[in-house]
């Protein structure tokens, strides 16, 4: 690998990419372990991907919004170091594929000289903060939502409090009542209010806490019905302080916040965030609301291009759909459906072109994989439609049932079981084909996920669709998991699809015109669909569909997936987006080394809460260490704790300046994060590090 040198003018972004290299370089030589290196990796948006030997790189975009300057930039960095492709995520990301290790440190440093991170963009952090596409100019909403999930982005990027959490932790912020984000889905979402006290006007938010997706989707709970803006970020970060300490950190399938909720009750939890505030680096916090400016309008004369007769029809359906009215009288937005959110460097730049001077210069990806433009003038619908025809890009039906969601699958993910990507295509063509009245039906959604894990939002849609298999005949059958009736009910509530039934794969196209003809002809005037799942039942459903779950009537075709040639066969690899860490006492040692010098730095530079959070890291690490030197391994930092004065403690083989060590480190949350109390726990961390190398050295070591 060569080595190179950034010229980048952030001294912290350029030192974190020369880190990167140096760190791919020890790694590559043996001395970095794999596990840590994974960790390491991950936490700057570097995934391993299906094919061996090449990574996925996400690139963050705060809720999804990106220049033109941006996108062209992510499009050259594609075809110099990737596959010349864009794939759109329902986390408003861009993922690019089949990168080299060797080659992401310039990757990154290409990227950063155009504001573009890659850091956190996986792994145990805080990852990308979506928001509702349209925030700043929906005609619902009470404010402009985007400063707000900027603010937490930027306090929240490289903060010692969620480095290296038990799992990932989502934000989310829906512009309106209408909740077009799913906060009701996230570990944190928020719906934008307003209130008036003596006659002045307040800004505030619901706040939904503990949602999530994955295996086993779980509705947030409401606990604020209006948070004040200056506290946004401090209960954020009480939050994620309380999950940081109490989150799992072995079994990933119970690593969310959720399950700390279930394990702990909703009612500890809150008391918990709310013993957490005194230690937060700021009590009150002030938004810059001027943060993400609106972006200018074009203002150059547009020559209003004619539609062909020929695209007549088409342009009315496309603009019936897909064209919206702004609050800003006079504009229009204008949605773009992306199938599968796969979008070719080629066609990136010449969308750029085409639209340039029609639309402001900012592009939001959507939750859907698509694109919205904003500020659009009614001179320039024409052109736009032309553009995107040209590019295949101006097909009707944005965000309807028409509109399939899904992840990337077994294309390049190690966790996919199937392929969702051909699926969403074929019944994209199947609603086109004989059910094109519903291409106006925004109230009905299909989503699927080549896994359980749910990143293609399977577990929000009405139709909900996940890879799975089934066994006949001694081979192995492509199968999907049907889930029905979930739907985003509006102020944070929402419902998650219920499992039905799973059959093979290739008979989804006969379950969906089973479930869309009953849907059409037996439900009630202006009836939802869930409404009408709940209605019927889900053992009616259940029958409904289990004639297309028999294996005796397989033919040949259904042993082989959607999109491919060979039999079937499940082959699913370790997956990382957890970034769990199979933590060695050595590399825990090593790592406690590393974080009392981040101690020190921060202490010298008068971050004083930063130091005491990584001096509180250096207690537990330290002390998971030491357990595990006994065979014993927590299963979340305050068992670790707990754990210590149970096994050492107690045992009478550690000095303490308190009576435990859970007095000891959980100091953290009882005083303010003052000079004074920073030099205090710091010097007890390193004290206790001290002792642990010497008792590690030498076992025989006892307290006196």
């Amino acid at each position: 690998m060569q080595s190179f040198r950034t010229e980048l003018e952030n001294p912290i972004v350029a030192r974190e990419i020369i880190d990167l290299e140096r760190r791919i370089r020890e790694y590559q030589e043996g001395s970095v372990p794999e596990e840590k290196f994974r960790s390491l990796r991950l936490a700057r948006g570097i995934y391993g991907q299906r094919q061996p030997g090449v990574q996925m790189v996400r690139i963050k975009l705060p809720f999804g919004k990106v220049t033109f300057k941006q996108l062209l930039k992510i499009a050259d960095i594609s075809d110099k170091y990737a596959s010349s492709n864009l794939h759109l995520t329902t986390r408003q990301d861009i993922q690019i594929h089949y990168v080299s290790l060797d080659r992401t440190p310039e990757l990154w440093a290409e990227l950063a000289a155009d504001d573009i991170t890659l850091r956190e963009a996986c792994g145990n952090t805080v990852r990308n903060v979506t928001a509702s596409p349209n925030a700043g100019i929906d005609p619902d909403e009470p404010f402009d939502v985007s400063p707000y999930a900027h603010a937490v982005f930027a306090y929240f990027l490289r903060n010692p409090i969620c480095q290296e959490m038990g799992r990932k932790f989502k934000f989310c912020f829906s512009s309106s009542e209408k909740d077009t984000a799913f906060a009701f889905g996230h570990d944190l979402g928020f719906i934008p209010k307003v209130r008036v006290v003596d006659g002045v006007e307040q800004r505030g938010f619901r706040v939904l806490l503990g949602g999530g997706l994955g295996a086993q989707p779980m509705v947030a709970h409401p606990v604020h019905d209006f948070l004040p803006e200056d506290q946004l970020i401090p209960y954020s970060e009480s939050v994620i302080r309380v999950f940081d300490r109490y989150g799992e950190r072995n079994n990933r399938n119970k690593a969310r916040l959720k399950y700390v909720i279930q394990r702990l009750g909703l009612e500890e939890v809150v008391r918990l965030i709310d013993e957490e505030r005194v230690a937060n680096k700021v009590k009150t916090f002030v938004v810059d609301r001027n943060a993400v400016p609106e972006p200018l309008p074009p203002d150059g004369p547009v020559s209003e291009a004619e539609v062909p007769n020929d695209l007549a029809l088409a342009y009315e359906a496309w603009r019936a759909t897909n064209v919206v009215p702004q609050k800003q009288a006079g504009y229009w937005s204008v949605y773009v459906k992306v199938t599968t959110g796969d979008i070719s460097t080629q066609k990136a730049r010449e969308l750029v072109e085409g639209v340039r001077g029609h639309i402001a210069d900012e592009m939001r990806i959507t939750q859907n994989q698509g694109l919205l433009f904003k500020f659009v003038r009614e001179a320039s619908l024409p052109h736009i439609f032309l553009v995107l025809h040209r590019l295949g890009l101006a097909q009707p039906g944005f965000d309807s049932v028409a509109d399939v969601t899904t992840c990337p699958g077994t294309d390049t993910c190690n966790l996919g079981i199937s392929n969702s990507t051909e699926m969403a295509r074929v019944i994209e063509r199947f609603i086109y084909e004989h059910y094109a009245e519903l291409i106006h039906n925004k109230e009905l959604k299909i989503k699927i996920s080549g896994c359980m894990n749910s990143c293609g939002q399977h577990g929000l849609a009405h139709i909900g669709l996940h890879g799975s298999s089934m066994k006949a005949a001694g081979k192995v059958v492509p199968a999907v998991q049907v889930m029905l009736g979930g739907a985003t009910l509006g102020d944070g509530l929402g419902r998650v699809a219920e499992r039905v039934i799973k059959l093979p794969s290739k008979r989804v196209i006969q379950a969906l015109r089973l479930l869309l003809d009953d849907y059409q002809t037996l439900s009630e005037a202006d009836e939802l669909f869930h409404e009408y799942y709940d209605r019927q039942g889900k053992d009616y459903f259940y029958r409904m569909l289990k004639p297309l779950g028999g294996l005796d009537t397989l033919i040949p075709d259904e042993f082989v997936d959607w999109g491919q040639q060979e039999m079937f066969q499940t082959a699913i690899g370790v997956g990382e987006c957890a970034g769990v860490v199979i933590d060695l006492v050595a590399t825990l040692l090593y790592e406690s080394e590393e974080k009392l010098g981040w101690a020190n730095e921060s202490y010298n530079a008068q971050a004083y809460a930063d130091a005491i959070y990584h001096a509180y890291a250096v207690f537990v690490g330290t002390a998971k260490a030491l357990l595990l030197d006994k065979g014993i391994n927590g299963s979340s930092q305050i068992a670790i704790i707990r754990e210590f004065d149970t096994h050492y403690v107690s045992q009478g083989e550690v000095p303490l300046p308190t009576d435990d060590f859970s007095s000891l480190v959980l100091q953290i949350n009882k005083y303010e994060p003052s000079a004074e109390f920073a030099q205090h726990y710091l010097a007890n961390a390193i004290s206790f590090y001290q002792w642990a190398m010497a008792h590690r050295e030498d076992p025989a070591t006892i307290a006196n």
